[in-house]
């Protein structure tokens, strides 16, 4: 890779890391789709000039992860991150234009998210047992905290003993582009976590100021909380295709969607940007009224 393509590189990546405050995750899918894209090229065309490159080769990068049964999503993906990135070195003038211009993704079948039954859920919490075992506290922190919160796994992990506002009963979370929330919970979840933060003072001599820990005090990491969600998900609920923490954040939203919550009031509770991004939450609230329309109508 020519030296100027690298320095470009960590330019852009810079600015998403110190400018844009980006996620460390986000930051690293990022890099890794240039790094992608430019082995392609070198491979493909040599060592191309950043002022070379047009759409075709970008089409021709494109091409070959279709034809490798790479999916439309992270296809568009990985657009976005080269929209992102030659928009960035237009923007500082190291480029004339953009040649994402003539570059068109490729549609997607819009997914509905995954999310527990409420029938199911209820059956959820209660199967979450009382122990003296730290990884039996944590699956069940784990569990009520995301069902009850909508958090994502990045925001629990690192969320602080400190953002918790026990008279208020409500959790401030720092969200993407560190953009702050707030999220009311119920008496019954602050319980659960001044018992559980009872039992870290009582367990380690200097435990770490996160509010989730290890057996060893230490900080939460994301794989950690991510097998023990599927491990309990895959124990509890057989109907789900998904185990992971993000199912339990749909959950969230799309029982009180169905609940009659009102949509911005749960893109807020969820730290969207926009809308657009809470709208997939209404699909079960059509079906449940498609579903009484049957039932009920004596024309349907």
């Amino acid at each position: 890779m020519p030296e100027p393509t690298q320095t470009a590189i960590q330019s852009f990546i810079d600015y998403l890391k110190f400018q844009k405050r980006y996620s460390l995750h986000t930051v690293r899918s990022y890099h890794d789709d240039l790094l992608q894209f430019f082995h392609y090229l070198e491979l493909q065309f040599g060592n191309l000039p950043l002022n070379e490159i047009n759409h075709s080769f970008i089409r021709s990068w494109l091409a070959n992860m279709k034809e490798n049964g790479i999916s439309s999503k992270t296809i568009n993906r990985k657009i976005s991150t080269l929209k992102s990135f030659f928009k960035y070195l237009v923007k500082k003038g190291k480029l004339e234009q953009t040649p994402m211009s003539k570059v068109i993704s490729p549609k997607t079948g819009k997914r509905l998210p995954d999310f527990i039954k409420p029938e199911d859920a209820g059956h959820l919490m209660d199967s979450v047992r009382n122990s003296d075992d730290w990884k039996s506290l944590n699956t069940k922190m784990l569990i009520t905290i995301f069902y009850n919160t909508g958090m994502r796994l990045s925001e629990l992990i690192n969320l602080r003993e400190e953002q918790i506002d026990f008279r208020k009963r409500q959790v401030k979370v720092l969200g993407k582009g560190n953009k702050e929330r707030i999220i009311p919970v119920s008496a019954e979840i602050i319980s659960v976590i001044k018992s559980y933060m009872d039992n870290k003072k009582g367990n380690f001599e200097h435990p770490d100021p996160v509010l989730l820990v290890t057996e060893k005090g230490k900080k939460m990491y994301p794989k950690y909380a991510y097998l023990i969600v599927n491990s309990f998900l895959t124990q509890q609920v057989k109907t789900l295709e998904k185990k992971s923490p993000h199912v339990l954040r749909h959950s969230f939203a799309t029982h009180l969607s169905n609940n009659g919550a009102d949509l911005n009031a749960i893109k807020d509770l969820l730290g969207h940007s926009s809308l657009a991004a809470t709208q997939i939450y209404t699909h079960t609230t059509i079906e449940k009224l498609k579903d009484v329309y049957k039932k009920a109508h004596p024309k349907a």
